[in-house]
């Protein structure tokens, strides 16, 4: 028999393969998922409030001038109709109750 050379390149194991985890380690790393989520949603619950009332807040603050305005005309709107109405043609008439609306 002759003696035989082993091939150059040899394949070697590299990875050490562990055994499968045990029913009690998979629940601990379920409860500790569990509780990981629990935690993820308080916080994001929370930054979210914060955030939707930062932008809620910019927002108002961005549209206060043009709601001024808006307001301010249909106020005077309103006051110009109620003094035309109480000083106008007819004003101070016998029976001349206010209109109903």
């Amino acid at each position: 028999m002759t003696a035989r050379k082993p091939p150059r390149f040899v394949p070697t194991l590299t990875e050490v393969v562990q055994p499968a985890a045990s029913a009690q380690q998979r629940l601990s790393q379920e409860q500790l998922v569990h509780r990981i989520l629990q935690r993820i949603d308080l916080t994001l619950d929370r930054r979210l409030r914060e955030a939707v009332a930062r932008v809620v807040l910019e927002q108002t603050r961005q549209l206060a001038p043009a709601l001024r305005v808006q307001i301010e005309v249909e106020v005077a709107a309103a006051v110009s109709e109620a003094l035309a109405e109480e000083f106008g043609p007819g004003a101070g008439q016998a029976g001349g109750a206010p209109p109903a609306e």
